[in-house]
Formats: C-alpha cells, sequence, structure tokens
C-alpha cells in the first residue's frame, strides 16, 4: 500500500505559484508517518516548492489543510478525486469547518490522528473507508515516532522540527488552538522526545508546541534532559515562563536562544477584549523584556492589529515600540477571524465580516482586513498593517535592532541568525502581500 502525503502551497503572486524561501519541514506527515507499519510506502510532495504528480499510482492522498491553504487543498483535492484517487482532508482547518471540507474528500480527520490514522488505513485496507474519523480527545501523545526520513532530499530550511506538546491552557478569543483543545494542554513523555532528538544530528530544534513551558514541571525535566544534547533550540511560550527563575534557568543550560511570544498588542483595552490573561496582569512588558534580555534569549515577538482600540496612530507607536526593543524579529499580523472561534461569532453576529468564508473568497488577497475595525477602514487596516511590517523590517532598522549585546549581538552565532533570517524574512513580506490564495487563475496552471 502507498500513502502521498501533501503539503500545500497558499496561492498565486504576480500569476505565478509562490515560492516560499523560508518553508520548513511539514512535520505533520513525519508525525503521520510514523503511525503506520514500515511495509507502507510514504511519500510526500511539498506543493510550496515542487510539482505534484498527479498521474503517479497511490491509494490514498492526505492533504493537511490550514486556513490560508484551504482554497489550494481543495483544487489539489479535487483533481486527485476526479481521477479516481481516494482523498482524505484533515489538520485544524478541518477540525474546525469539517463540513465544508468533507465537500472535497472522500474522508476527513476531525481532532488529533494518533489513534484514528492507523484506523483509516486499515479500513482502506479492507475497502472500508469511513466519511468521517475523530481522533481521541485530549488526544494521546505515548509511543510516537517521528519518521523523518520522509524529508530525505528536500529542501528546507537547517533546523529539526518536533513537538513536546499541544494545545495551551489560555482562551484567548481569537485563537484557534484555544477553541480546539478547550484549554487543554497535552506533553509526551520527555525520555521519548529527548530519545529521538538524541538520533538526530541536526543541532538547531525548533519545538512547534503553542505553548512550551504551559507545564512547568513537565517542561524542567525535558530541560534538564536535553542539556547533554548539546542542542540549541527555540520554541513558543507565553510571558509566564518569566516568573520562574528556576525554569528560565533550565531552559537557558539546555540551549534555548530564543523564543516566539505573543505580545499581541501593548493597549490594555485590546488585551482584555482578546481575553489575552497571561498578560493582562502586567503592569508594563519592561520587566519581563529585561527579564529575557538578561538571560540572553532571543525574541520574535508576535502582535495583532485591528482590536477595537487600535486605530493608525496606536499602530505606528506600536512598531516603534518594537523597533525600541530591539526584536530580533517581530510579526505584524492583521487580525483575521478564524471560523469557530468567539471571534469569528462575535464579528458575525454584528454584521462586522466583509466575507463570509474569507479564506474561500475570490475576492480576497493575503494581508487584507476581512472585517470592519472600529477605528479605521479596512482598507486603512490593511495598508497600516502592511506598513508595520515594512518599518520593522527596513533596512535600517534592521541594523538597528542588532545592536543589543545580550540577544542580537551576545556571540557569532546570534549574529549570523540575525543576519540570515531577517533578510529572508523581508523578502518574504513583500512576496507574500496581496497574494491570491488558490492556483485557479493561473495560466496553464497543473490545478483544476
Amino acid at each position: 500500500m502507498k500513502v502521498t502525503f501533501i503539503k500545500p502551497n497558499m496561492g498565486v503572486v504576480g500569476g505565478r505559484p509562490y515560492l516560499d524561501r523560508g518553508r520548513m519541514e511539514p512535520l505533520t506527515f513525519a508525525v503521520l508517518a510514523g503511525l503506520l507499519p514500515e511495509h507502507i510506502e510514504c511519500v510526500l510532495y511539498d506543493d510550496r516548492y515542487e510539482r505534484i504528480p498527479y498521474s503517479e499510482p497511490t491509494d490514498l492522498v492526505c492533504i493537511n489543510v490550514e486556513i490560508y491553504t484551504a482554497r489550494r487543498s481543495y483544487e489539489i483535492a479535487d483533481r486527485f478525486r476526479r481521477a479516481g484517487v481516494k482523498v482524505a482532508l484533515g489538520g485544524f482547518h478541518v477540525s474546525m469547518i469539517p463540513e465544508e471540507a468533507a465537500q472535497h474528500a472522500d474522508t476527513i480527520m476531525i481532532g488529533d490522528a494518533e489513534e484514528a490514522f492507523p484506523e483509516m488505513i486499515a479500513d482502506l485496507a479492507i475497502g472500508r473507508l469511513r466519511k468521517e474519523y475523530v481522533g481521541h480527545f485530549p488526544p494521546r501523545l505515548q509511543g510516537l515516532r517521528t519518521r523523518w526520513q520522509i524529508f530525505d532530499n528536500k529542501h528546507y530550511l537547517p533546523l529539526r522540527l518536533t513537538q513536546f506538546s499541544r494545545g495551551c491552557p489560555n482562551n484567548c478569543e481569537f485563537c484557534a488552538t484555544g477553541s480546539l483543545y478547550r484549554r487543554t494542554h497535552c506533553c509526551r513523555p520527555v525520555d521519548e522526545v529527548v530519545s529521538e532528538l538524541s538520533e538526530q544530528k541536526s543541532p538547531f530544534v525548533f519545538f512547534v508546541d503553542d505553548n512550551i513551558t504551559a507545564q512547568p514541571d513537565l517542561a524542567k525535566e525535558l530541560f534538564r534532559q536535553l542539556i547533554p544534547l548539546k542542542k540549541r533550540w527555540i520554541g513558543q511560550a507565553s510571558l509566564s515562563f518569566t516568573e520562574d527563575h528556576d525554569l528560565m534557568d533550565l531552559m537557558k543550560r539546555s540551549g534555548c536562544a530564543g523564543l516566539v511570544v505573543g505580545f499581541e498588542s501593548t493597549d490594555p483595552e485590546n488585551l482584555k477584549q482578546m481575553n489575552k490573561n497571561c498578560n493582562m496582569h502586567l503592569d508594563s512588558y519592561a520587566p519581563v523584556i529585561e527579564k529575557i534580555r538578561d538571560i540572553g534569549f532571543q525574541l520574535w515577538a508576535a502582535f495583532l492589529m485591528g482590536y477595537d482600540a487600535d486605530d493608525l496612530k496606536s499602530i505606528q507607536r506600536t512598531v516603534q515600540w518594537a523597533v525600541d526593543q530591539k526584536f530580533c524579529f517581530a510579526a505584524f499580523n492583521i487580525l483575521s477571524p478564524y471560523p469557530a472561534t468567539p471571534l469569528y461569532a462575535e464579528m458575525q453576529a454584528a454584521g462586522r465580516l466583509i466575507y463570509d468564508k474569507w479564506w474561500l473568497d475570490e475576492r480576497y488577497h493575503f494581508g487584507d482586513a476581512v472585517f470592519k475595525p472600529a477605528k479605521m477602514t479596512a482598507d486603512e487596516l490593511t495598508e497600516a498593517c502592511f506598513w508595520a511590517r515594512r518599518r520593522f523590517n527596513h533596512p535600517v532598522n534592521i541594523i538597528r535592532r542588532v545592536f543589543d549585546f545580550k540577544t542580537n549581538a551576545k556571540d557569532l552565532w546570534s549574529i549570523a541568525t540575525y543576519f540570515a533570517y531577517n533578510p529572508l524574512f523581508r523578502r518574504e513580506l513583500f512576496k507574500k502581500h496581496g497574494m491570491k490564495l488558490g492556483y485557479q487563475r493561473t495560466p496553464n496552471s497543473d490545478s483544476a
């Protein structure tokens, strides 16, 4: 039996498929492949940079659907199905809005696949594939085996992706993770994670967890066992980790080089509206940022633009504040309501959505505001967010921000990382802005 995994692209830029130079390994498929017996052949095709061989024989095509790849995912799925190939769709977007995905698939996976995916493949083998499979909740993450070999001869950024935990105990109204996992946080056994990483030659690891320090005691045990491996790692965490000195010390000793942190806003009213509990209790970001600088972690700061207290001036102030903090990287994300989140329901009930299903709407371009903001027009918010990205990543500001000798310039490795990725991210932000999702308008496209 043969299973074909496909990582879909987002869309087209200037009439050509978007080529993502900052792409990372799609970890999901290595985990799924690891759930299957060795005799089942597993192959991966990454639509972000390589052609999909539609005529290659396979028993099942599996596509991981995210909100920005939904349109392209459905194009690929529909083409395979017209050729008589069975298609399974799964991922966050499918779990959040299964009735939409089911129109483009022979079967769908709702929730985490660890126990249900092997069952799906067994049913396929005997010709009894069901229309829907539902993963166990909360997910049971023991005994996983990541089949990283699926990435052999592929072209990705030079870092190994892995996962220690899933979910998040916070309840931010905009967040799909919070809605899907219902404030639960589940961890893999520490020894299994460490054992896998000890077998990997790559010295640089990215933990894709939404909040790796959500359970501090388990996180501490992970970091203790990572110390002998002498890896450098980055991950994602809420600012709550700064309240535990021992945790921060273990993070540093285990090789933490940097963290993605959701600041989201500098305005208390916005934080309250989005229910960002882990930030709301802070009187100021200054003390926690200083703690992080003192221990030497580079920061990727994430912001959400468009909440009701935001206007053009507040966005400008936020960007200047981020530049002044000398963050290594920053993401200025336009607020985009995801289906099945409290934010989406609120926007829909108030009549503030410009498009109902914006991720499928032909009028939508990547970076567009999809709702009516309170203190500016949708077009003004779109342009303000694009300006924020350009401003923070202006060459002058890239040079200015490097001069933090506690973080970005603390050693040659940090400097090299800073200058390797900042120009890359600057190029990608210009390429992605205004992208049309899906391929169907591309002349001579290989899509339907």
